[in-house]
């Protein structure tokens, strides 16, 4: 069930007014219901993996509470392993089986064992970081594990951040759900602007800006570098709106109920490196992967040596989290290239050109030059199309012409729209919302423009496939 769809409107409707008609037990009984109906959407045999997952770590989490010594460490990986086995079959096993038939092929060998058109589960990746989270928290003693089997159930599969995040700490999110959240306008308020705005930034401009990079991207070799170019300015501000669009109207359904998500986004553009580009993207995966991989690894109280390695492999993992291909991997890859040649300069070639805010715009504008190049990997359909993309990109001699599905009062209203969107998330991040005529216009001008200006050709939010 897409958040952009009709589907979802009637279910949202429904079960925000019954959630209210109904006491602390009804509620959390209407919340696991309704997640797993809104799974099951989708797919609904695939509902049987979460279900199995969640009975393995909500056992694990007791016996690992009440095991010591080397027990508890036996117990924990056993549910890790567990949680990253289905990760590792649904997503990986074609990749990591395609790459063996590779290398026995170089040697003259077959590969005995074929590939399965295994279709991955909707989100998969994030409610098992998310399930990970809590028996790591249990194994670290910074959480005492849940006897509730139903609200543990709907700490996994709360269904506004189950299939895209953010990924939530059981800290954050296991006793909102014991607690009682009484009507509150101002908390219907703040959601429903919040659902507004991420579907504006959807529909309006993600959706739109991808006809653009769809049409580029899907035959490289038909187009100019200055389109493709265009395309890959597009692909950036398209995944922003996109997956910081779901995160609004993640956060925004649980806020109608009472419920408080932590903030996915904060106007990552405008960051003036890359450490700084990480801190405010993807804000809750960029805290897992610190803290459950990287301290984990020795941090940054090691030599300078594996420094270096704990920032490249963090980050060639995380590539590989989004998506099981060498394109991913590349990505991922660059951003911690990205980082250690940052460390490198900072620590042998300080230098700075410019001062104060000539310097911050040169380092805000090149930062935002290395995040889109590396997008071109992330979106390319393979490394031959991102081999073509790049080499025309940067081939002066195919610069002439413009040949993108635009004409150019679409173009036009294109940029509008980023200049729109640039001025909104830095100078007013907030829809402030305490006055209610303005909420209600501010509001309705959000759902009319996206009636009016919306692309509704039923595009599942990007990152729905990880």
């Amino acid at each position: 069930m897409l958040f952009n769809s009709l589907q979802f409107v009637f279910f949202f409707i429904v079960v925000s007014i019954l959630y209210y008609l109904l006491r602390q037990r009804g509620r959390v009984w209407l919340l696991l219901l309704a997640s797993c109906y809104f799974y099951m959407a989708f797919k609904p045999v695939y509902i049987l993996i979460l279900l199995f997952t969640i009975l393995v770590d909500y056992f694990a989490g007791f016996l690992i509470h009440n095991a010591e010594g080397g027990k508890r460490k036996t117990y924990l990986i056993i549910s890790l392993v567990t949680n990253i086995g289905f990760l590792a079959i649904f997503k990986y096993f074609n990749f990591i089986n395609l790459n063996i038939t590779y290398l026995l092929g170089l040697a003259g060998m077959e590969n005995p064992i074929p590939n399965y058109p295994l279709e991955l589960p909707i989100g998969l990746s994030f409610h098992t970081f998310q399930a990970m989270s809590y028996t790591i928290e249990v194994y670290r003693r910074n959480q005492k594990p849940e006897k509730d089997f139903i609200i543990y159930s709907l700490y996994v599969m709360f269904y506004p951040q189950l299939v895209a995040g953010p990924i939530e700490r059981p800290q954050n999110l296991l006793w909102q759900f014991h607690s009682f959240f009484k009507y509150n306008f101002e908390n219907v308020k703040a959601g429903l602007i919040r659902i507004a705005w991420g579907m504006f930034k959807k529909v309006v401009i993600a959706d739109r800006l991808s006809m653009m990079v769809d049409f580029c991207y899907d035959n490289p070799s038909e187009h100019s570098g200055l389109t493709l170019m265009v395309a890959t300015l597009f692909f950036s501000i398209q995944i922003y709106c996109d997956f910081s669009g779901y995160s609004d109207i993640a956060i925004g359904c649980a806020r109608l109920m009472g419920f408080k998500l932590m903030e996915n986004f904060n106007v990552p553009y405008i960051s003036k490196s890359i450490s700084e580009f990480w801190s405010r993207w993807h804000i809750s995966l960029s805290g897992w992967f610190r803290d459950y991989l990287y301290i984990p690894l020795g941090g940054n109280r090691v030599k300078e040596g594996r420094l270096y390695f704990n920032y490249f492999i963090v980050f060639m993992i995380s590539g590989l989290w989004h998506g099981a291909a060498w394109t991913f991997v590349i990505w991922g890859s660059l951003h911690g290239i990205y980082l250690i040649l940052a460390m490198v300069r900072k620590k042998y070639f300080d230098f700075k050109i410019g001062h104060g805010r000539i310097q911050d715009t040169l380092n805000m504008l090149f930062t935002f030059i290395l995040v889109t190049f590396s997008w071109v990997f992330f979106r390319a359909r393979g490394l031959g199309n991102a081999k073509t993309i790049l080499s025309k990109m940067m081939n002066p001699g195919d610069y002439q012409n413009f040949d993108g599905p635009f004409n150019s009062v679409e173009m036009w209203f294109c940029i509008f729209l980023l200049v729109f969107l640039m001025v909104k998330e830095i100078k007013w991040p907030v829809i402030q919302t305490t006055n209610t005529a303005r909420f209600y216009f501010f509001f309705s001008a959000l759902m009319v423009a996206c009636y009016f200006f919306g692309v509704f050709t039923s595009n599942q939010f990007i990152y729905f496939q990880f």
